[in-house]
């Protein structure tokens, strides 16, 4: 049975979001969580019937948000410091983690270590797309400065992703830039983009509405930029949903309308909703690290531990490994 190691005190609301969420996933699926915390804190959170479903590791320290990502390498007692260790202890499949992201991915990155082949690991996030399926895009945090090599890494990592997590069927693979004719972008994208040619599946540049028409499945880029797109993509959300409940209060004749249009309004919301996908897996290192948000409810944490059950259930990691031996033999 799949273990997942769950920071309970690294969130914006403490602990008890966190173990709502991890005992929601239990009702649904069948696995092993650790939660990693003070326990005087989590036990009274867990109803009698779930304590000998769910195993409790100390730890006192909390990373807080303020604190530097590099500081978690020393802070052993830390709760983000121990999740990862059961990881790498093979005590655990998975971690998740809704603590500091900087900590979590410094942590995962050095102590579990990179896939054979992999320069840098990147963070994913699924955007919606008017056609249902999410696309996924890669690098959204990790690196803020990439080579053309951990572009076209990205790249053959997203795609494996998509492959295997999101079984999407051969995906297409494009390269972020500011036209989709071959003469765009900066000279990294350049880079990449001849490191690429002739990849599966890989249909050159795409742009920035490429990523929500579902022209593409995945879609590569460094992680300055990626962050910028996904926190532009939030911010722009945001807006229109406070738009369109100020466009009605204006108008009691549009009530009518937008009692109709509530349904559909509910399922955009979901869409958009971080909550609803759960966290950004962190992919290029061993085992599974989920980075969620730390805002995250109980129905996050709970979509975060799916996430991690079945990125280790699809053996994702032994898929990456091969393809990017074919591309590092490609590029010699």
């Amino acid at each position: 049975m799949i273990t997942i190691a769950i920071d309970a005190m690294g969130g914006d609301f403490g602990p008890e979001p966190i173990v709502k969420g991890c005992l929601k996933a239990l009702k649904n699926q069948h696995f092993t969580p650790v939660l990693v915390g003070k326990k005087d804190e989590i036990l009274p959170l867990l109803p009698k019937s779930y304590r000998d479903k769910i195993s409790i590791v100390e730890a006192d320290d909390v990373i807080a948000m303020g604190d530097a990502a590099t500081d978690a390498v020393k802070r052993k007692e830390s709760t983000i410091y121990k999740a990862v260790e059961l990881v790498k202890k093979g005590e655990a499949d998975g971690v998740v983690s809704a603590g500091h992201s900087g900590a979590t991915m410094t942590l995962a990155t050095l102590r579990l270590g990179r896939l054979k082949g992999v320069s840098r690991p990147a963070l994913v996030t699924l955007m919606p797309t008017k056609t249902g399926r999410r696309s996924v895009v890669l690098d959204v945090g990790a690196n803020v400065d990439s080579k053309p090599e951990h572009l076209a890494e990205f790249a053959v990592m997203g795609g494996c992703y998509a492959e295997d997590v999101l079984k999407v069927e051969t995906p297409s693979i494009g390269l972020l830039a500011n036209g989709e004719e071959d003469s765009k972008g900066n000279e990294v994208t350049k880079a990449a983009f001849k490191l690429l040619e002739g990849y599966k599946g890989f249909k050159g540049n795409v742009e920035g509405s490429d990523i929500f028409n579902g022209s593409c499945d995945v879609i590569t880029c460094d992680g300055f930029v990626g962050n910028l797109v996904l926190k532009a993509s939030e911010g722009v959300a945001s807006t229109i949903s406070i738009l369109i409940k100020e466009y009605i209060k204006k108008s009691p004749i549009r009530i009518t309308g937008a009692l109709l249009m509530r349904k559909v309004f509910k399922l955009l919301k979901k869409e958009i909703d971080y909550a609803e996908v759960g966290g950004a897996p962190l992919i290029g290192i061993e085992g599974c690290a989920i980075v969620s948000h730390g805002k995250s409810n109980a129905r996050a944490i709970e979509n975060a531990i799916y996430q991690a059950i079945k990125y280790v259930d699809t053996g994702v990691n032994g898929h990456i490994e091969t393809r990017i031996a074919h591309l590092k033999q490609k590029e010699a």
